[in-house]
């Protein structure tokens, strides 16, 4: 009962509490720097909602996982950047104005690249039972609308009539959405704990691979196609850091599934580290 409460109420909950925050720090303009960054843009945007999903699948795959641990991994890949990965490029110098257009961009056209590519993937890897689980389209994309499209034009539109209020609110938004996820998330894990310590086996070397993957492949193309090393850094950041709370919402509230949300905890925890590296060594350099 505590755990379908805390999975099906308060974990949406936080995410758009989360998304709405992320709204309050967003303009107009942000959307439209595709035509500034065109290339970093358009690269940033393809390591996130193309290759990440499927390097996922070529791990999920070349380490024969479980259906249930296989789609968990899909679910992850298809999420995009996070409110975390803003702040991460910020301490990391990184382009901060790129990293907020990718996060922004890539939180709309997720509305429908996650039902398209987890309609694939639950198709492809079926359960555990060995049967397969239908993903309602419909009631998916809805459901992320009203958990990150609406809180984040909800923000958006608050920052636009009431701009000094929003800047008041930037910080204590972040963190008291941080700590509400925290709390929740912690809470979830703790109800099914039984189901973690086998699973973090199954896929935690996948998760560690999957992170230092998609982070090296988002380095290596911005340098392949000639970027400036703040534009690097965001992109490698957007690729490896991913939106945790809305695949944890997909897992547990929209396919019902604890389990499937598993690889997400495991990610999260690599995520923050090589995150936090990055902050360590990249934070400490001067820029020009």
């Amino acid at each position: 009962m505590i755990a379908t409460l805390l999975s099906k109420v308060f974990l949406p909950l936080s995410l758009a509490i989360i998304m709405l925050g992320m709204g309050m720090t967003l303009i107009p303009a942000d959307f439209g720097r595709i035509v500034k960054y065109p290339k970093a843009v358009l690269i940033g945007l393809t390591n996130q909602l193309i290759f990440l999903p499927i390097i996922g699948f070529l791990l999920a795959i070349s380490f024969d996982l479980d259906p249930t641990m296989a789609v968990g991994i899909m679910i992850l890949a298809s999420a995009p950047g996070g409110p975390t990965s803003n702040l991460i490029s910020q301490v990391c110098k990184g382009n901060i104005a790129l990293s907020v257009t990718l996060t922004a961009i890539a939180s709309f056209v997720s509305i429908l690249t996650i039902p398209f590519i987890l309609s694939n993937a639950l198709e492809y890897f079926g359960s555990s039972t060995g049967q397969t689980i239908k993903l309602p389209i419909m009631d998916t994309i809805l459901q992320i609308m009203v958990i990150t499209v609406i809180p984040i034009s909800i923000g958006m539109t608050i920052r636009k009539y009431k701009e000094a209020f929003a800047n008041r609110m930037e910080k204590p938004m972040r963190t008291a959405s941080t700590v509400i996820f925290i709390i929740i998330f912690i809470a979830v894990i703790a109800a099914n704990f039984s189901l973690l310590g086998e699973a973090l086996k199954r896929v935690g070397i996948v998760t560690l691979l999957l992170n230092l993957a998609t982070m090296g492949f988002g380095f290596m193309t911005a340098k392949i196609f000639k970027l400036d090393f703040k534009s690097a850094i965001s992109i490698t950041v957007e690729s490896g850091i991913q939106n945790g709370t809305l695949a944890f919402v997909i897992a547990t509230t929209i396919l019902n599934n604890v389990e499937l949300g598993i690889p997400t905890g495991a990610y999260s925890i690599w995520m923050f580290v090589t995150g936090g590296i990055l902050m360590w060594k990249l934070g400490k350099r001067k820029t020009a």
